[in-house]
């Protein structure tokens, strides 16, 4: 049996603060620009966190998109079951024993995971984030539920079924993975549809638009402040920008009936976009953006270029409403640093410690910091990923790798003479905390 150390919150940069390694290391993180991170507790733009349930209950409302459509994950290194992040975090969350993640041993995670939750009840959800030295959670959900206190997480709502009001069958005939996820889609829609009375899609494009106005009025009244949108999961993120009688005739003609064409259907899921974007501007609720490379072997890491998004970004219309580009468009990393230079759009790093190691991510860090800081955000992009692999541990390998790729960020901008230690320590202030509350009001 390997024992493995204690290893508190932010451990990379309490290693690296005091380390031997010499300061021209890449991996070097000035120790008070470290001091200073290690006491920030963050406001965390996006995750997915469960909610409690009761004996035999399981909480599916964390995603709008199942993953149990997702044949193939296709995860990168850092996520796959094996990767040495989990018993570290299983180790400071659950008192786990091991260095590795051998079944027999990892058993002991479910174990003490059911006592804690048993233990804390209705705070557990509170006592995750209190780990995280996480304030507070912008929660990616499809509703919130038990334990999931207000105060703490903050709802976030996704808004892609409302795109999809026609035919699915083309989408959904592409591969499995379209299929389950449009699927999903359609039974929210009809979900909505039954809160508001109505057994179909309205006929009338204009009374269509006035039920989305009342879905987002309705979120917002709940307590939403934000809405997400995953639609490189399902198209690509190319956003036309239609007159509305083109999408009124197209919408008039298949609401009833039989299925639009492609370029149809297009015109019709980009006038809602739009429309769904001035709409949550007028309410002060922001949009999100899954702009990265996407989790299952079927997705096309084109959608997901926000470079598509350009025209979107540039729509006059549209300048009161801000966007928020999620998991730091990665791979295009470059493109999202020019992007947040536009005055209404922002973007977080979230799921970035999911797709590649620190050095990398605090390269990628480095370039938004350098374009336009007061537009970067912290995000964990906490989620489960299976029966071992809960929102817990994956929230608390972002807050430890998260500050500690910020922290490498912040001390090589710092020796190459952009930055003063200072100024480094308020950089830190507005990426983990300053800049989400002023974006929301919170």
């Amino acid at each position: 049996m390997i024992r493995i150390a204690v290893v508190p919150i932010a451990f990379g940069l309490a290693l690296l603060a005091g380390c031997r390694s010499p300061q021209s290391s890449p991996l070097y993180v000035d120790s008070s620009v470290a001091a200073e991170i290690r006491q920030i507790r963050s406001i965390d733009n996006h995750a997915h966190p469960v909610s409690v349930v009761g004996p035999g209950e399981q909480d599916r409302n964390f995603d709008a998109l199942p993953a149990d459509s997702i044949t193939d994950p296709a995860l990168p290194t850092p996520l796959r079951e094996d990767s040495p992040y989990f018993p570290e975090a299983w180790h400071a969350l659950f008192g786990y024993r091991f260095s590795d993640a051998k079944p027999d041993h990892v058993k002991e995670v479910g174990e003490a995971r059911a006592r804690l939750m048993k233990q804390k009840g209705d705070l557990y959800p509170v006592w995750v984030l209190n780990q995280m030295d996480t304030d507070i959670m912008l929660a990616n959900r499809v509703s919130m539920g038990r334990g999931l206190s207000p105060d703490r997480f903050k709802w976030v709502p996704f808004a892609d079924m409302l795109l999809f009001p026609l035919n699915n069958a083309a989408i959904k005939a592409e591969d499995p993975e379209h299929k389950g996820f449009m699927e999903s889609e359609e039974k929210l829609l009809h979900g909505y549809l039954a809160e508001a009375q109505l057994r179909r899609v309205p006929a009338s494009f204009d009374e269509y638009l006035t039920f989305v106005t009342h879905r987002l009025e309705t979120w917002r009244s709940g307590g939403a402040v934000a809405v997400k949108f995953e639609l490189a999961y399902l198209r690509d993120l190319r956003i036309g920008n239609p007159q509305k009688e083109t999408a009124d005739r197209v919408y008039s003609i298949y609401a009833q009936s039989s299925e639009p064409t492609p370029e149809e259907y297009k015109t019709v899921q980009d006038y809602i976009f739009r429309y769904i974007s001035r709409e949550a501007g007028r309410l002060g609720m922001p949009v999100h953006i899954h702009s990265s490379i996407g989790a299952g072997s079927y997705f096309r890491d084109s959608n997901a270029n926000p470079l598509e998004m350009e025209d979107l970004f540039n729509d006059p219309s549209l300048r009161s409403t801000k966007f928020v580009m999620l998991h730091g468009a990665f791979p295009f990393v470059s493109s999202a640093a020019a992007l947040i230079l536009k005055p209404n759009v922002y973007l977080d790093f979230s799921a970035l410690y999911f797709l590649t190691y620190p050095f990398e991510e605090a390269r990628d860090i480095r370039l938004y910091l350098e374009a336009a800081p007061e537009k970067v955000l912290y995000g964990s992009d906490a989620s489960p990923f299976s029966s071992t692999i809960g929102w817990e541990e994956t929230g608390w390998i972002a807050a430890n790798k998260g500050r500690l790729s910020l922290g490498i960020a912040l001390t090589g901008m710092i020796r190459d003479g952009e930055i003063t230690a200072d100024r480094a320590k308020q950089i830190a202030h507005m990426v983990l905390r300053d800049n989400v509350r002023k974006l929301y009001g919170l």
